[in-house]
């Protein structure tokens, strides 16, 4: 018998093991997953480690639901859409929020590679936080998390014309971006 990420059952631990050795493989794979999908959607480093605790809390919680209709990732980010959802309505509610933090740590060999990579990130920080949600969410998953538009299409339960849409409109707005940064 295989499990969803195929990781079989063996004589030794036996079923009951099963989900928490594909709770563990989820954790580590997908994490850094889960960050970046947290910051792009607006949760400042402040509030990261609770909302990526949060994510993992549901995915734990909800894992035997888990039918494999979708892919993981698909199914994650719906889990990280709503836990970024609530994490902004409760800052908000608080009445301060906290800014999105624009210097991500570089692990970059040296200090002009740094430089342009810490400028790099922030202009794209600056152009998610300034565009509207829908083009925002379908332009981070499949320009900086790479998923095909059918997985991003199904990820934001959407029809898969109305991704390509969305996706072709944030190019569109990222290239303008660009080009109004170089005239600065």
């Amino acid at each position: 018998m295989n499990l969803p990420l195929g990781l079989p059952i063996d004589a030794e631990s036996g079923p009951a093991a099963a989900p928490a050795r594909d709770f563990d493989a989820i954790y580590v794979e997908f994490f850094p997953f889960v960050w970046r999908c947290l910051r792009g959607l607006g949760i400042a480093d402040a509030g990261l480690d609770d909302a990526a605790q949060d994510v993992f809390v549901v995915v734990h919680r909800r894992f035997a639901e888990f039918r494999g209709h979708s892919s993981v990732r698909t199914w994650l980010y719906g889990i990280v859409r709503n836990v970024a959802s609530n994490h902004r309505r409760s800052v908000s509610r608080k009445g301060h929020p906290l800014p999105l933090d624009v210097d991500p740590p570089s692990l970059a060999p040296g200090p002009a590679e740094a430089a342009e990579q810490a400028e790099a990130a922030a202009f794209v920080e600056r152009f998610l936080g300034a565009i509207d949600v829908k083009k925002r969410e379908v332009f981070m998953l499949a320009m900086l998390e790479e998923m095909t538009i059918p997985e991003v299409a199904a990820a934001l339960d959407v029809p898969v014309n109305t991704a390509y849409s969305r996706l072709r409109l944030a190019r569109l707005d990222f290239q303008r971006a660009l080009a109004a940064e170089g005239r600065r």
